[in-house]
């Protein structure tokens, strides 16, 4: 079973002026392609990757399935659209045509209106995602948990993963309300989570203390609806790429190694046929 990293990211920064990164982000702001991150697949053995979106722009989708086209690494692509565009499923059905599109993410995290998802103005495009067996990358909060449960459970046939556990905050050791707010989507069968992201959202906590928050979203999805990423290169804010891939191994029991290090990404990202 290859081994997947599920979330990754590239960029140039000549199409972000004056967007995120910022430059007091130093170890982010620059370019990232891929033959930066090549050698640390390479040194942590690992087969392939999830290219995921950081813009809300379609110009960004298309970069991302370029990329794709030319370096095998990169297993699958996870864009955007505007998903309550007029035309949206007209353009959930263009990008579906592509092999290596996989999924869609819109940036709810960055959207202050916390039930933004659950407007009916997204129906068309989340047919077509459903119609084209397209997965849903979650951007969220924890205050977004109670709304997005909403959105997940009327949309049983739509596969959804919870990117980066739904950022908890770490930092400031809270953790009641967000294990609520997970545990009622991990009743939901088709949702799954990423162990992913953990490590930024600590703060200056030590990195053991993202364990407790890991654990509980392997309690919460079980070993066949939890998967690793490595959120690179946004993780160097926080760590490096072998380093994170170590303590995610050492925090998941070995017998589960291959369905969270690879089987439960290729399965759910469609990446076997």
């Amino acid at each position: 079973m290859p081994v997947i990293d599920a979330h990754q990211h590239f960029w140039r920064m000549a199409d972000r002026v004056g967007e995120w990164p910022t430059p007091d982000l130093e170890p982010i702001f620059r370019d990232f392609e891929p033959s930066d991150l090549e050698p640390l697949l390479k040194s942590a053995q690992v087969d392939g990757t999830i290219l995921v979106q950081t813009r809300e722009s379609e110009d960004d989708t298309a970069y991302m399935l370029d990329l794709a086209d030319h370096h095998a690494f990169i297993k699958g692509v996870v864009g955007w659209t505007d998903l309550k565009a007029p035309d949206a499923a007209e353009r959930v059905r263009k990008f579906a045509k592509h092999p290596k599109l996989k999924g869609l993410r819109p940036m709810l995290q960055g959207i202050s209106d916390l039930r933004w998802i659950c407007d009916s103005a997204v129906e068309p495009a989340i047919e077509t995602m459903i119609e084209h067996d397209l997965a849903f990358d979650a951007l969220i909060l924890p205050p977004h948990l109670p709304h997005f449960h909403e959105f997940a459970k009327q949309h049983s046939q739509l596969r959804i993963v919870i990117d980066h556990g739904a950022k908890p905050y770490i930092a400031e050791g809270k953790i009641s309300l967000w294990r609520k707010g997970m545990e009622a989507l991990s009743h939901l069968p088709n949702v799954s989570c990423k162990l992913s992201g953990l490590l930024t959202e600590a703060g200056d906590q030590k990195p053991q203390a993202i364990r407790p928050y890991a654990e509980t979203i392997l309690d919460l999805f079980g070993p066949e609806r939890t998967f690793w990423g490595s959120d690179w290169p946004v993780l160097r804010l926080a760590g490096d790429y072998q380093g994170w891939h170590d303590q995610c191994r050492d925090i998941v029991p070995v017998e589960h190694h291959q369905a969270v290090f690879g089987g439960n990404a290729s399965t759910f990202y469609r990446l076997n046929g």
